[in-house]
């Protein structure tokens, strides 16, 4: 029991940088709709999804791979920092700069003309962020959450005072003649260049603190411990690039496979604004997956050698299934308030009704990081890259197959279908060679019942406002009430018990 209260609370640390942080950049989604065109929204979606799927060749499974060794118990965990360090900052330099020399090809590729230049801006983005990745996983790792969490939330803020002077200080300023037009090679027609750019300001500025944190760094490439971390690391890479293909590919791919004049008035690549904004409102599941596996993947490595761990396994994923379900729930019948304050010119809401599939998207890909234990700590990562193949490959299919025929909900479905497939696939070989017992039938109920009720509430209209909204919100206490019918015993054994006199 103190091992999961250790694992709480470590993910409330965590929590607390990536669900604030995250928060306030969330909130950013008001400025950009508010300020920029759905055009702008549209290659703000499709080029981040592009920076998601290329952080993972970037950065090729290291941190988790820094996690298995560093945690060993022949292998000095210094030496696999600095070894670990060295290889990223080897390949960063690299692909960098590969990738810096091709953004004229992939800016005409891409469609988007005389415009390089954000590919080279990307390029510096993600070179940043794979040099960080594992002085961030050393704070992981030696459980310093406060400074993870502090360094994580003053990255987010420098972000956000980038974006806020420059898609809406500098115009002010210039408007009431503060500033000349032009200052500082100011621009009035950028919008998406402004995202990136505060980006790579913010990334670029925290890089030194990081690295002081994480310790004194030595330049050092072993080879004894060099191959076996890239046995272990190139299935993870291969997971990984499959499965931010399921997690982005469809906002990446949306606006190349829709069909022209698919909805009235918008073109394909602001429909993919609009289906992006709506995706940012689905994050707020999202967050609470990553605060959990921030504090959950050095846990679950350091708790893999006691005999009760499949036990703890097990608690942990029936707790989680239960929080997310209640989150899925609170956001779903709360969307008719949330995205008209979220989502500020008319057009947005039209998509509103993909995120409660989103969220359950999200909240299976949480399940599936749960599930996927199994073969990292059995060192069978090879599972990994199948099972992730066989995600990548169903999205694909359904993006190509229902995104011209039922568009938002095409890209919505690919993403809940290949969660789910890849749920089912990990579980059964997980269990076939790393038992854990998981209440499976109960938190299959929860999910079913959960999403049943998620979009009766997303659907139900009343006339009467007040009354709406007290009955939709009373839906996430009715299914609070069911969770507490159905766990009674578990809850009560968690409470201190009074003492006899």
């Amino acid at each position: 029991m103190s091992n999961f209260k250790k694992l709480a609370g470590q993910t409330a640390v965590y929590g607390l940088s990536s669900i604030l942080g995250r928060s306030i950049n969330f909130l950013m989604i008001i400025v950009y709709t508010e300020y920029l065109s759905k055009e702008a929204m549209g290659s703000f979606t499709s080029i981040y999804a592009l920076v998601g799927f290329m952080n993972i060749v970037f950065t090729y499974g290291m941190e988790t791979t820094f996690f298995r060794f560093a945690t060993g118990k022949n292998l000095d965990s210094n030496k696999v920092y600095n070894t670990t360090q060295s290889m990223l900052i080897t390949s960063t330099l690299l692909l960098g700069s590969g990738l810096y020399l091709l953004a004229p090809w992939l800016a005409e590729w891409l469609e988007y003309p005389g415009q390089a230049y954000l590919f080279r801006w990307t390029a510096l983005i993600l070179s940043f962020d794979a040099i960080l990745a594992i002085p961030f996983a050393k704070l992981r790792l030696e459980n310093k959450a406060l400074i993870f969490a502090g360094t994580k939330i003053l990255n987010i803020l420098l972000n956000i005072f980038f974006n806020l002077l420059l898609i809406i200080g500098f115009p002010y300023l210039i408007s009431n003649g503060t500033i000349p037009p032009g200052f500082l090679g100011y621009r009035s027609d950028w919008g998406v260049e402004y995202i990136l750019l505060s980006n790579l300001f913010a990334n670029g500025l925290i890089i030194p603190f990081v690295w002081w944190k994480a310790g004194v760094f030595k330049f050092q490439l072993d080879g004894k411990i060099i191959k076996p971390m890239w046995t272990y690391s190139i299935p993870l890479l291969f997971m990984g690039l499959a499965g931010v293909t399921n997690e982005l590919f469809s906002r990446f791919l949306f606006e190349y496979v829709l069909p022209p004049n698919f909805y009235a008035g918008l073109s394909a690549r602001e429909a993919g604004g609009v289906f992006g904004a709506n995706f940012k409102l689905a994050i707020l599941m999202n967050l609470v997956i990553q605060a959990f596996k921030y504090a959950a993947e050095p846990f679950f490595f350091k708790q893999s050698q006691d005999k009760n761990s499949p036990l703890l396994y097990a608690k942990v994923m029936h707790a989680f299934i239960l929080f997310c379900t209640v989150l899925m729930i609170a956001i779903s019948v709360n969307l008719e308030w949330m995205g008209p304050l979220f989502l500020r010119q008319p057009g947005y809401e039209e998509g509103l009704f993909i995120v409660p599939t989103l969220l359950m998207g999200y909240l299976l890909l949480g399940i599936y990081f749960n599930l996927s234990i199994w073969f990292k700590i059995t060192d069978q990562t090879k599972y990994s890259f199948w099972i992730t193949l066989v995600g990548a490959i169903i999205t694909i299919a359904i993006i190509f197959v229902f995104v011209p025929i039922w568009g938002y909900m095409g890209g919505a479905l690919s993403t809940i279908s290949c969660y789910f497939v890849m749920c089912l696939l990990c579980y059964f070989y997980g269990q076939k060679y790393y038992p854990i017992p998981y209440q499976t039938a109960k938190g299959a109920f929860y999910l079913l019942v959960s999403f049943a009720i998620s979009y009766l509430g997303f659907y139900l209209n009343l006339g009467v406002t007040a009354l709406n909204f007290f009955m939709k919100n009373g839906l996430i206490l009715l299914y609070i009430g069911l969770i507490f019918l159905l766990e009674k015993d578990q809850i009560m054994s968690y409470l201190p018990k009074s003492k006899k006199p």
